[in-house]
């Protein structure tokens, strides 16, 4: 489906004003650290102007081949870009990471499952520019939140559930999955019964508008095995996903698969959903440093 041909349900638009303008709040004033070499604008794809894709590295590694943080942006599967996940990815490089920050084609203009084709696109050019830009290719992780979060969750399926794998008309590269990934605030049990708002998403995001069958082939946890890759799970007080995070935790424990679970704020610290996305929050910084840490157990 080319874009501009679907057209869009009234919350979607909304959630492009209302997401847009919390963005522009969040990150204004923001600059690239002085400490962050980028590589910006490179291409992965040939379909759409949103295949694009940026790399960071700390600048005190220059010449050494890191360990890789691939990131998975949210924004309901019809907002955001690698533009508005720029500083949280170059906070993430500065912990000794090589980053790759990317754009994916989106909902409705693009139908699932477009946005993990572009994930599997960019594994892949990762794996064949490993030499280029320093990237250990043994250890590839991977970040995402909300609808990232899901994403992600579902790319790992495909990457160890060879049975959900042939559903699909692509392949992960021979032999790839994750080396741990990061599912923070993210959604694994896909509801599209009623009026919700994921209800309304899931029209915009499905190519038959969201019918049985199809909320049952992006329900991640309907599709996890004992291969899925360790995870670090994530949510906070004032998460309206909080329910999900337990959940999942469940599943990877009746299957013996490595986690951990996080839970952050209090009674006196409120976080939204997505706040490790805020540079300016302290708590933030310290999911995302516990993140980072975690991932260094596997490396």
């Amino acid at each position: 489906m080319m874009k501009g041909e679907a057209n869009m349900s009234q919350y979607s638009d909304q959630i492009r004003r209302d997401f847009k303008a919390g963005d522009d709040i969040r990150d204004a004033g923001l600059t690239t650290p002085n400490d962050v070499a980028r590589f910006d604008d490179i291409a992965y794809g040939d379909e759409s102007p949103l295949q694009r894709l940026d790399v960071y590295r700390p600048r005190v590694a220059e010449g050494r081949r890191l360990p890789v943080i691939v990131s998975i942006h949210g924004g309901g599967w019809v907002y955001g870009d690698k533009e508005r996940y720029q500083y949280y990815c170059m906070s993430l490089a500065q912990k000794g990471f090589a980053v790759v920050n990317f754009s994916y084609r989106l909902a409705p203009e693009w139908k699932y499952p477009a946005g993990i084709e572009d994930a599997n696109a960019v594994f892949t050019w990762l794996l064949v520019h490993a030499d280029e830009y320093g990237f250990d290719a043994g250890h590839v992780f991977a970040v995402g939140d909300s609808a990232g979060a899901h994403m992600l969750a579902l790319y790992s399926c495909i990457c160890t559930n060879p049975d959900y794998a042939a559903r699909y008309d692509f392949a992960p590269p021979k032999g790839f999955k994750p080396t741990a990934v990061a599912l923070n605030c993210g959604a694994y049990i896909v509801d599209a019964s009623g009026e919700s708002s994921t209800s309304t998403l899931m029209a915009d995001l499905l190519p038959k508008g969201g019918t049985a069958e199809e909320v049952a082939l992006v329900s991640p946890l309907a599709h996890i095995t004992a291969d899925f890759p360790p995870a670090f799970i994530m949510t906070s007080n004032d998460d309206f996903l909080k329910p999900q995070a337990p959940l999942l935790a469940a599943r990877l424990m009746e299957l013996e698969v490595p986690f951990a679970l996080r839970f952050y704020g209090d009674k006196t610290t409120r976080l939204s959903h997505v706040f490790h996305c805020d540079m300016r929050s302290a708590e933030g910084a310290r999911c995302n440093a516990e993140e980072c840490g975690w991932f260094k157990r596997f490396i």
